[in-house]
């Protein structure tokens, strides 16, 4: 994976529900909708991908942190809000 930087946050949805908000990912490099589908499986929640971003219900961004790294991304590209 070339050097891109990959921004995990969340943020509070309709109702106060939280959201995993995965962003930055190079669409053409890596299957969204794929890694998309193992990120909802690791972490038992429902999600989508979207406009080059994963969105994850509920707040596991420590998860997709391990996830990513295990995908092969660096971990020093990772940046968690």
């Amino acid at each position: 994976m070339e050097q891109q930087t990959v921004k995990v946050r969340m943020e509070m949805r309709k109702w106060g529900k939280p959201a995993t908000i995965v962003e930055g990912i190079d669409g053409k490099s890596v299957n969204l909708p794929d890694l998309a589908t193992k990120l909802k499986t690791y972490c038992a929640c429902g999600g989508t991908s979207k406009n080059n971003a994963i969105i994850l219900q509920g707040d596991h961004r420590d998860k997709v942190k391990k996830v990513l790294v295990g995908y092969g991304f660096p971990e020093a590209s990772i940046e968690l809000h």
